[in-house]
């Protein structure tokens, strides 16, 4: 019998009991950073449309880097470096952290300070000031304004950094 997996979020909890309820759709998160684990969670799980439903505002165009994204990196870990405010009582929120993914071979950090609006009771992703770092050498921070790595040919903020 195989053992429960712990969610991706970085949470000692079974997915199941984590953000599972958030990605399908039973349970809204509560916090700013509960909405950032559990988008974090939904890029790993492969769920694109929890990731444009959970985004304001709601932008289709965005799918496709999300999907590159997603299919070309394999999250390996999660750090929530710093909150501020995001909590139940807050109508914005602040969450600054690293996801750590594996793409093309080599371990990539993609660091990111993203800010939430509360809104109808509910929390979504506005936008994060975002670079990747990788361990290779010659690959760098990726500016917001600077191609997207992906290769869609779109700005890193209008793709895989928004």
């Amino acid at each position: 019998m195989s053992e429960p997996s712990l969610c991706p979020c970085g949470r000692p909890l079974r997915f199941e009991r984590c953000c599972g309820p958030y990605l399908r759709g039973e349970a809204f998160p509560q916090t700013a950073e509960d909405l950032m684990r559990s988008r974090y969670t939904a890029y790993a799980r492969r769920e694109i449309d929890y990731l444009i439903d959970t985004h304001l505002p709601h932008d289709e165009a965005r799918r496709s880097g999300i999907v590159a994204w997603s299919e070309r990196a394999a999250f390996v870990g999660l750090e929530v470096l710093q909150t501020e405010a995001g909590q139940l009582e807050d109508e914005t929120g602040v969450v600054e952290f690293i996801a750590h993914t594996q793409e093309g071979g080599r371990e990539q950090h993609h660091r990111e300070r993203s800010r939430f609006l509360k809104q109808g009771g509910r929390w979504y992703f506005i936008d994060g000031d975002a670079g990747i770092t990788a361990t290779a050498p010659g690959l760098a921070r990726v500016g917001r304004n600077e191609p997207c790595p992906c290769g869609s040919g779109k700005k890193y903020k209008k793709c895989c950094g928004g």
